[in-house]
């Protein structure tokens, strides 16, 4: 089993700029559609919380570019739990090119800081993350991410 989540996608015309690469916006929209299938396919009970009153809030993102990517180029983008504390996850993406011969080139790395929180919408607090999400998480955690301790 591989040690990060991963979601292929395959670049389009309305990906790209004039000049015909990816424009940079696009890198950040796959962070967050591989988060939405890694909910999706592995932590279903999460989205049940979702639908009640917990709360993803994006706090930061950041993408780092290697090599330009184009129309119809494959992509995997990879996610892995980088950190994880109370109420806060931090992901990592890796966007792979994949060519036709097997060939992998890493174009880009990018950084997904994330607080669950709950509550109405005016008056959200922090929550811890949830025991679903922990376990969903565990086979793509790095070493360093640690499940926090829980205190009753």
């Amino acid at each position: 089993m591989a040690d990060y989540f991963e979601y292929r996608h395959t670049v389009g015309f309305e990906e790209t700029n004039l000049v015909g690469n990816v424009y940079y916006v696009n890198y950040l929209s796959w962070q967050g559609r591989c988060r939405e299938m890694f909910l999706k396919l592995r932590a279903p009970a999460v989205l049940a919380e979702i639908q009640d009153d917990l709360k993803l809030f994006t706090l930061k993102v950041d993408c780092e570019f290697f090599a330009e990517i184009t129309a119809f180029d494959d992509l995997s983008i990879r996610m892995r739990l980088a950190d994880l504390a109370q109420t806060q996850l931090e992901f990592t993406f890796d966007y792979v090119k994949l060519d036709a011969d097997g060939t992998e080139t890493l174009v880009a790395r990018g950084r997904q800081r994330v607080a669950c929180m709950r509550g109405p919408n005016t008056a959200t607090v922090p929550s811890l993350v949830p025991e679903a999400l922990l376990t969903a998480l565990e086979p793509y955690a790095h070493t360093t991410a640690a499940r926090p301790e829980r205190t009753a």
